[in-house]
């Protein structure tokens, strides 16, 4: 698979969407400090200016690019027939996005101990001091984003199989637009409906998207994905594995 991998992370590499999508992360995460003012300078720090539905977003469009585009272009094809398998070609592309979204994260945590050096938008924080969980901020930090890196890997798990089920690149992003900003919602509304017992209905691949909102906000959020943190977290792990094998299974089986 090394042979794929390296063609794959040379193409992103080459590709001018992710670098441009790496600037207008660094733009939402300011936007995101000017509009919560300093008030909230810890929380800011802890969840990296709220960067996790903006990197949600940004894979949908590099995925989009590294899977369903290239199926409704055809320029699958010709990597195809030089690959070894398709099992190969597969998990370079999954493993391209999951190195894709490391740097996202990483870019993150970068521009947040940035934008708190030079404290434009922002009081200075201290690192060192306890916040959440009676750990300290900078802590708070990085388990936050690690947790976060797994709830953004349900999402990839998602676009795989998405492009390999649908045909259409715009569809591909529609469709996981609407999952990233309506998911938590319309688990919610399936709970408050009371469609099914909740011990069961709570289990539902939506409420996974909790995951990191419930870890920095435990109070707010446990009462609508009524799951604790570890819950959630086992649940978000499954379903990543369940549609990653599901996309893997389509892919095996998709007329190119």
């Amino acid at each position: 698979m090394y042979p794929e991998l390296k063609q794959e992370l040379y193409k992103l590499n080459h590709r001018k969407l992710p670098w441009v999508l790496i600037g207008l992360l660094v733009v939402l995460m300011i936007i995101m400090g000017l509009a919560m003012g300093r008030t909230y300078s810890n929380l800011l720090v802890m969840t990296c200016y709220d960067s996790s539905v903006g990197i949600m977003l940004l894979l949908v469009l590099v995925g989009s690019t590294i899977f369903s585009m290239e199926f409704q272009n055809g320029t699958i094809i010709p990597l195809m027939q030089r690959s070894r398998s398709r099992a190969a070609v597969f998990f370079a592309k999954f493993l391209t996005l999951f190195f894709y979204n490391v740097v996202l994260h990483v870019t993150a945590m970068l521009v947040t101990v940035l934008l708190n050096i030079v404290p434009i938008i922002n009081d200075p924080v201290s690192w060192t001091k306890p916040y959440q969980y009676h750990q300290p901020l900078v802590i708070n930090m990085f388990t936050n984003a690690g947790v976060d890196l797994i709830t953004t890997t349900l999402i990839i798990s998602l676009i795989c199989l998405t492009s390999c089920l649908i045909n259409s690149n715009p569809v591909v992003i529609a469709t996981n637009a609407l999952i990233i900003f309506m998911g938590s919602g319309l688990s919610s509304d399936l709970l408050l409906a009371q469609v099914g017992p909740s011990s069961i209905i709570r289990w539902n691949p939506f409420n996974m998207l909790n995951l990191t909102n419930q870890y920095y906000n435990y109070a707010t959020y446990h009462l609508s994905s009524l799951l604790s943190t570890g819950q959630l977290l086992l649940g978000t792990i499954c379903y990543t594995i369940l549609f990653t094998g599901l996309a893997f299974v389509c892919f095996q089986h998709k007329h190119f």
